[in-house]
């Protein structure tokens, strides 16, 4: 019988720490003073990285003020390059992203690399903890030692350091009202990043990695063969089902988050997580087949669902969701290990 806890689950106590670990941890971000005359030209290529990458971002970001705005672009151009450097970087691969940690950590980073100097800008401007900006880089390069996740438990813990990460720096560029938006925006990330998982199965897959947990596959009688030749059947419909009732779960949880953000702020943030969260309206609406295409919203749809967030935000509908304690409808439920999912019990999964 699944039984549902009201308490943070292990997952969720662990990533915890790990958030205010970052905030304990001491740095001190100096102002840039050599290359500054460069500042306007290395934020305007962090925009365009950003809306060549990511039109949600783009989008979501372009809804704040102009220094916000740059930041979180600068933010975002950081994390790609980070990203690219593990995924897209074969020569000298490893000399590249240690030279990139130095690089895009330093307060004083050379001139010549100007994502890192708008990132250190951005940092000293908005006081971001450069742990959490250490524990990104961790989280990124884990992908060079890590193929395989076997519980959900080992998987959140990637998706705080590839994804929880990033919203802990956005609050700061944004505001936040204390320490009482951490988990939110912990929530937050883990949601986003599993909506990546989901609808870059295939992506993956020819990459070599397989980030679905293990143990929840064989839950589903669900084995890598299976993935491998890209099968959708009672089997697969059922484990995604599964899959984005958590995903959607964790939104519900980590939105009511928004109403602790800056005002200027909560709009862009809103955006970016309902655009993303419709992702997996439209993985549902292809039969759950992220093999032969990949899911993805158009933006006459996102036009479409702006109207609503930006009313949402404006009259902070979320601060109604926040005296609804966090874990009352918690995104994981227990279940038995010793025997797989049926069709009746698709939405529990093991503790962990």
């Amino acid at each position: 019988m699944a039984l549902e806890t009201l308490e943070p689950t292990v997952w969720e106590t662990r990533l915890l720490r790990l958030a205010h670990h970052a905030l304990d941890h001491e740095s001190i971000n100096e102002p840039v003073y050599n290359g500054r005359e460069h500042l306007a030209q290395a934020y305007e290529y962090c925009a365009v990285i950003t809306k060549h990458h990511s039109r949600t971002f783009y989008l979501a970001s372009g809804l704040l003020p102009k220094d916000q705005r740059q930041a979180a672009r600068a933010l975002y151009a950081f994390c790609r390059v980070s990203d690219d450097l593990v995924d897209k970087e074969s020569e000298n691969q490893h000399q590249r992203i240690l030279q990139w940690r130095q690089e895009s950590l330093a307060n004083h980073p050379p001139i010549y690399n100007l994502v890192a100097l708008a990132w250190a800008d951005t940092r000293a401007n908005f006081n971001i903890p450069r742990r959490y900006a250490e524990q990104l880089l961790d989280g990124v390069t884990s992908d060079l030692v890590h193929s395989r996740y076997e519980t959900f438990s080992e998987l959140a813990q990637y998706c705080y350091g590839v994804a929880s990460t990033v919203g802990l720096m956005a609050m700061h560029i944004v505001g936040y009202d204390g320490h009482k938006a951490i988990p939110y925006a912990i929530k937050l990330g883990v949601a986003l990043q599993l909506t990546n998982i989901l609808r870059d199965v295939q992506e993956d897959w020819e990459n070599g990695r397989l980030y679905l947990p293990l143990e929840e596959l064989r839950m589903f009688n669900l084995t890598e063969e299976d993935i491998a030749a890209g099968i959708i059947d009672h089997r697969w419909r059922a484990f995604m089902r599964f899959q984005i009732r958590r995903a959607r779960q964790l939104y519900a949880e980590a939105l009511p988050g928004v109403a602790m953000l800056g005002k200027n702020g909560r709009f862009a943030i809103a955006a970016a997580a309902e655009l993303y969260r419709a992702i997996l309206d439209d993985i549902e609406a292809h039969d759950y087949d992220v093999f032969s295409r990949r899911a993805h919203t158009t933006k006459q749809e996102k036009m479409a669902h702006l109207p609503g967030i930006w009313w949402r935000s404006k009259t902070n509908q979320y601060i109604h969701l926040v005296d609804k304690p966090v874990h009352t409808q918690p995104a994981l439920v227990a279940c038995s290990h010793q025997s797989p999912i049926e069709t009746e019990n698709l939405y529990a999964v093991p503790q962990g």
